[in-house]
């Protein structure tokens, strides 16, 4: 089969590959989208994402597909069901996963990270890993629980109540579908932080009460000129430092500064004890998604959340280069990998 295999720092080749194997309790998947991560290019130039990889190694996780072929002890999938994968696969067994904290799993076998993942033509992956989505919802939809599942545990963290006031800085995918859980937890104001401005009209279109251009304009001012003179919640999905230390800088007394963004494994940040002291702010982080998989492919079923607004035409394997060493190709909206192109 086709497949784009990741042998090193900026080295990603498409080449045919044998055909994964199907185990008793495995389901063989044709891959039909696979959204093209942070973390993917984070790899691509030689740093750690959620796991260890080592090449060589088929990238990519947030995938959807039609099952092509099930193993013998597989009863609740068949050939032709439209499915989407959590990519993480938990021991189950480990103290971690015994004490209900299983995304720290000491054997997890996460695909596209640790196993073979969807820059492929076909995945095989264990059945536990498998949900079904809805006739009505397309693949490139689909590929994108496992985004909305680690975005629902950041948000699950910020403990966001009816009535509250959340601030999110950063209106790329992340950040937009952020800023729709927020609004669903009960937020009922939701303020956009981004500089780029087709980002905050989509902000807009989506529920934000107010888009706030940094570049140009005094956040903390707009903020209170709109009513927010305290936010419960700042949540930050950039994953630069200044963002970061922005975060909890904006965050309101008692409040939570959410550092959901991926930064570089060597980025360090400036932060007074005093302002915390002063405020308590709860600085929280959050990793990957545990348990929300199957909300996610919910919300995403009964188009609760729109998932589609910045997807891009999908592209084939050969341009996943492109993708993951191209900003601004990325900055045209999420990028999606169609391995039958």
């Amino acid at each position: 089969m086709k497949a784009a295999v990741f042998y090193g720092k900026h080295d990603i080749r498409v080449e045919d590959i044998p055909m994964p194997k199907v185990g008793d309790d495995d389901v063989l998947i044709r891959v039909k989208a696979c959204g093209v991560c942070g973390t993917d290019v984070h790899i691509y130039n030689g740093d750690p994402g959620s796991a260890e990889v080592v090449p060589p190694r088929v990238l990519g996780h947030e995938f959807s597909g039609m099952v092509e072929e099930v193993g013998k002890n597989v009863t609740e999938f068949k050939p032709g069901d439209r499915v989407c994968v959590d990519p993480n696969e938990l021991c189950g067994g480990c103290y971690y996963c015994r004490s209900g904290i299983g995304h720290f799993c000491e054997n997890m076998i996460g695909y596209g990270t640790s196993g073979n993942g969807a820059f492929a033509e076909f995945c095989s992956v264990k059945k536990s890993q498998v949900l079904k989505i809805a006739d009505t919802t397309t693949f490139t939809e689909g590929a994108m629980a496992e985004p909305v599942s680690c975005c629902l545990h950041g948000v699950d963290m910020c403990n966001i109540k009816s009535g509250d006031k959340v601030a999110v800085i950063g209106g790329g995918m992340i950040g937009l579908i952020i800023l729709q859980l927020a609004s669903i937890a009960g937020a009922t104001q939701v303020a956009l932080i981004e500089p780029v401005e087709g980002k905050r009209k989509m902000g807009e279109k989506l529920g934000a009460t107010v888009c706030i251009d940094p570049a140009s304009q005094d956040v903390e001012k707009e903020l209170k000129e709109h009513g927010i003179d305290r936010l419960d919640a700042v949540i930050e999905c950039v994953g630069l430092p200044k963002t970061m230390e922005q975060a909890i800088q904006l965050a309101g007394n008692k409040s939570v500064a959410m550092l959901f963004g991926l930064a570089s494994p060597e980025d360090t940040i400036t932060i007074k004890p005093y302002d915390l002291f002063r405020k308590e702010v709860d600085v929280k982080a959050s990793y990957i998604n545990p348990y929300t998989i199957d909300r996610a492919a919910e919300l995403i079923n009964s188009r609760r959340i729109d998932v589609g607004f910045m997807q891009c035409e999908p592209l084939p394997l050969e341009r996943l280069v492109d993708a993951v060493s191209d900003l601004e190709l990325r900055k045209q909206g999420k990028l999606i990998i169609d391995p039958a192109l």
